[in-house]
């Protein structure tokens, strides 16, 4: 099983058509009171473990980071944890605010 990579413009599709999205940010706090897509959960990357229960397994899961590379790390984690619909959000949330939304600062 491998993780589905989802651009910045896929992932606002999606969210314009109402799709049910968990979308789970794993940076730190400060990073996320900085910048973050709406109605998004924060777990830092480090927390993930521990708090797997708070996941729901047949829920589709967007993993947002910076980047896309510690997101990229998470959705591997819960892919290996028996997850089965995972997408990693390409380019993470710089990408968003480039794309997608200018209103999200970048950092």
């Amino acid at each position: 099983m491998t993780v589905k990579q989802l651009s910045a413009t896929e992932l606002k599709n999606k969210i314009q058509q109402e799709e049910t999205l968990f979308l789970l940010d794993v940076r730190e706090p400060h990073e996320f009171q900085y910048a973050h897509i709406a109605n998004s959960v924060l777990i830092p990357l480090n927390q993930i473990p521990n708090r797997l229960g708070e996941l729901d397994p047949q829920q589709e899961i967007v993993v947002i980071c910076h980047h896309g590379m510690r997101s990229q790390q998470a959705a591997n984690y819960l892919v290996q944890s028996g997850y089965k619909k995972i997408a990693n959000l390409t380019g993470g949330i710089d990408a968003w605010s480039c794309t997608c939304d200018i209103s999200i600062p970048r950092y």
